[in-house]
């Protein structure tokens, strides 16, 4: 007779593993990080070159150095779009792998549907807090590793800084990039290459930490899935 075929559980088939989607997010941070050290770099070149011209008189400003150091900022800022919105579309893939992972693992833990774990991103201004309202269910969820089946308590302070540090990032950067259009004379400029420079350090601080956040959580998720019962008692 044919051997019979090797069970598997309902449970098991639904449960798809986000470690390739991790390793890309990965890949893309550093990307973006890279990208933000560019622009500090550019935006140093632009307040020095400023600030000698205000020390030496504006007349001494070089049009030909000017131009190549405004176009060496408006390139870095196009690469750090270009990175940005790749990281976001790739970010949301593995965000909602995990988020319905953790319907398997503990559906009673999850407080919204599925589906907001991409569509929570695209809610103006309730998108400051819906994200992380759902990553604290599917951290919850996925923390649940002890071998007897008992919860086990993981901090969440990989998801508070990997949350704070965006939010913050992104409202500063907003600000900072309107003042930075607006800005007219000279030291307008400068003073506000000033706040571009700090948004964009933030933004590399901001990776760093969705870097922890996203390896992390992929990892609680192996485990979890490794113990072959779902959801624990």
């Amino acid at each position: 007779m044919p051997a019979a075929p090797p069970f598997a559980s309902p449970q098991q088939l639904l449960l798809r593993s986000p470690d390739g989607l991790a390793k890309a997010v990965v890949i893309l941070l550093v990307v973006a990080a890279a990208a933000d050290l560019l622009a500090v770099l550019a935006g140093l070149n632009i307040r020095s070159l400023l600030g000698d011209a205000l020390d030496n008189g504006l007349a001494t400003l070089d049009d030909a150095e000017a131009d190549r150091a405004d176009n060496l900022y408006a390139a870095s800022g196009v690469l750090q779009i270009l990175v940005m919105l790749a990281t976001f579309v790739v970010f949301i893939l593995w965000f909602r792998r995990v988020r319905l992972n953790a319907e398997v693992f503990d559906a009673s833990m999850q407080q919204m549907k599925p589906g907001w774990a991409v569509g929570a991103w695209f809610v103006p201004v309730a998108n400051l807090w819906l994200p992380r309202r759902i990553a604290g269910g599917i951290w919850i969820a996925s923390a649940q590793t002890h071998t007897d089946g008992s919860w086990r308590t993981v901090s969440v302070a990989p998801v508070n800084l990997w949350w704070g540090a965006w939010v913050c990032s992104s409202l500063f950067s907003r600000y900072a990039s309107q003042q930075y259009m607006k800005a007219e004379e000279a030291q307008e400029v400068m003073d506000a290459a000033g706040r571009m420079l700090a948004a964009d350090a933030f933004g590399i601080v901001a990776a760093v930490f969705a870097i922890l956040f996203v390896r992390k959580l992929t990892r609680m998720q192996g485990e979890r899935a490794a113990l072959g019962v779902y959801p624990l008692s």
